[in-house]
């Protein structure tokens, strides 16, 4: 077996942010870009797989017998039902090799198979607001009136479309959120 380093770092080489804000007459508007570059990661088959045997919540190594053979607390992802290895699929760069309820020793060594690009760009936050009190509130006496809808976590752009990249090689961590907020600030 030949072995070599394959991939990018799985430290980023290039991290970065910009942000744009502005107004016009009572809108204002604000987004911030966040991202990786040059990065790689592994899919860690013992964490993401299917039936391999996993550790539980406080650690300790967890299984649940099914027939001969041991089925972790892991589900099996859509992505990898639908695209493995088979008989009846003898597809050579299927997303996962052959399904087995036993851990297969030659599926699970670190490959160019589980190497992914790890690049992203997020747009991490969004706000969009209006002033009211020079307008709808005019002769009220209140001197700011803003309304406003801002998001966290809107969208991200990568090559890697099972899961969040930023979740690196186990996609079945807690995700990242994506959070609506509406809001009024009032100054009288």
């Amino acid at each position: 077996m030949d072995i070599a380093p394959i991939g990018n770092p799985t430290i980023p080489r290039i991290t970065y942010g910009f942000g744009l804000s502005g107004g016009w007459k009572d809108f204002d508007i604000s987004f911030f870009f966040q991202g990786l570059g040059q990065v790689s990661f592994l899919i860690n088959p013992y964490q993401t797989g299917p039936f391999i045997n996993t550790f539980g919540f406080d650690g300790v190594r967890s299984f649940t017998s099914v027939g001969n053979g041991i089925l972790s607390e892991n589900g099996l992802l859509k992505a990898f039902a639908d695209d493995h290895w088979s008989e009846e699929n003898r597809n050579v760069y299927a997303l996962w090799p052959r399904l087995s309820t036993t851990l297969v020793q030659n599926n699970s060594p670190n490959s160019t198979f589980w190497l992914r690009n790890g690049s992203f760009i997020r747009l991490k936050q969004a706000e969009v607001g209006y002033d009211l009190a020079n307008t709808v509130l005019k002769n009220s006496g209140i001197k700011r009136c803003r309304l406003y809808v801002n998001s966290t976590n809107l969208f991200t752009w990568s090559v890697f479309k099972l899961w969040d990249p930023e979740l690196k090689g186990n996609g079945l961590n807690y995700p990242l959120q994506r959070v609506f907020n509406i809001g009024l600030q009032v100054g009288l």
